[in-house]
């Protein structure tokens, strides 16, 4: 008798894309918010693999 097992099935990851919350709270957070997405973004820029975004 021959018993097939099934794959067990990965758990779908969610990612958030609003919790209601502001991003920073005053200018001096949002621009090094912004700094650090545009040097990951620079840092990554060869890489097709990797999408950087900032909310």
């Amino acid at each position: 008798m021959v018993l097939q097992i099934s794959a067990p099935s990965q758990p779908e990851v969610i990612y958030p894309d609003c919790d209601g919350q502001p991003v920073a709270n005053n200018t001096i957070q949002l621009r090094s918010l912004v700094e650090i997405q545009q040097n990951l973004d620079y840092l990554v820029a060869d890489d097709p693999n990797v999408f950087v975004a900032g909310d």
